[in-house]
């Protein structure tokens, strides 16, 4: 199982001590949520934050921007260095046109489905997906409670990859800790991202090591 610590969760007064955490852990990448208040009803940090985070994190950058108007951002986001721009399927009006500028900017390109968007909305555009971010919360806080109908959505995402082919990667973002990380690897799931689970945990870098087992 591939890991994503969600930095929404670190402590920002300290948030090099949470990277240099994250860099000695077993975690594979770091998730950074942008918000811009207005796709979701919060706030959380912006490009000159990333810049830092890229300066001081060794895994690759994995940015979910749940923002209106994504493809505004694709320059600024390859600047912080993201190794995979993900946004949301709700959020963009020309979703093939902005999969194409993620790409041709040298990043993977991923796209996530809200929680009342169903998998199918996906079938014409997944074939051009590195990764497909399940929210299995409503996007826009930390520590949110996981939603069950995810398991059946991810076995219907995984029935359209099957499909159609695709060689796109499943991540699951919302409520993720042990046992929910346990259902979501027995579904399918490749990539778990977790906040609150880890770094509310007494030793983070064991959080991240018992997902990494699922």
């Amino acid at each position: 199982m591939l890991v994503s610590p969600s930095l929404l969760s670190a402590h920002f007064g300290h948030l090099d001590n949470d990277i240099e955490m994250l860099n000695a852990s077993e975690a594979d990448m770091l998730h950074i949520d942008v918000m811009d208040g207005v796709f979701v009803p919060n706030i959380s940090f912006g490009f000159p934050v990333m810049k830092y985070i890229q300066r001081t994190a060794t895994k690759p950058l994995d940015v979910h921007l749940m923002i209106v108007e994504p493809q505004k951002f694709v320059g600024e986001v390859r600047d912080c260095g993201a190794e995979i721009m993900n946004v949301h399927f709700e959020a963009c009006t020309h979703l093939n046109r902005t999969v194409q500028q993620i790409k041709n900017a040298g990043m993977k390109a991923g796209v996530t489905l809200n929680p009342a968007t169903p998998v199918c909305m996906l079938r014409d555009i997944i074939a051009e997906l590195d990764l497909v971010l399940l929210m299995s919360v409503n996007p826009g806080f930390g520590g949110q409670k996981f939603i069950p109908g995810t398991l059946r959505k991810l076995a219907d995402l995984r029935q359209l990859i099957a499909e159609t082919g695709s060689k796109a990667l499943v991540e699951v973002d919302g409520g993720v800790n042990h046992e929910t990380g346990k259902q979501l690897a027995a579904a399918g799931a490749d990539i778990l991202v977790a906040g609150n689970y880890v770094f509310s945990a007494p030793d983070p870098a064991a959080a991240i090591h018992a997902l990494k087992q699922l």
